[in-house]
């Protein structure tokens, strides 16, 4: 499943997951997005994520994003690829 980044601005309060690292995120983010690095989000899912909860997660480009929300999905969780990642809110600004 993915998303816009138009449309995703359009949600109310999502839950907006930067799988980048902390310099990068710490450089610049999508507003009201946490940083939750994709290595321990693969690792450890049940400590971030709740599967009850929709979960947009992007990365730089939406490549690695994509990959890990289709991981993801396979053990149940509900994950939401931000099309064109980082980059692509960059343009819509």
């Amino acid at each position: 499943m993915n998303i816009s980044v138009s449309d995703l601005l359009k949600l109310s309060n999502p839950n907006i997951i930067d799988i980048r690292g902390m310099e990068n995120y710490n450089n610049n983010h999508m507003p009201n997005s946490k940083n939750i690095n994709s290595k321990e989000l693969m690792i450890n899912p049940q400590k971030y994520l709740d599967k009850n909860q929709i979960y947009y997660l992007y990365c730089q480009h939406g490549i690695t994003s994509q990959k890990l929300c289709q991981i993801l999905r396979n053990q149940g969780y509900n994950t939401v690829n931000v099309i064109g990642g980082y980059e692509a809110w960059l343009l819509q600004k």
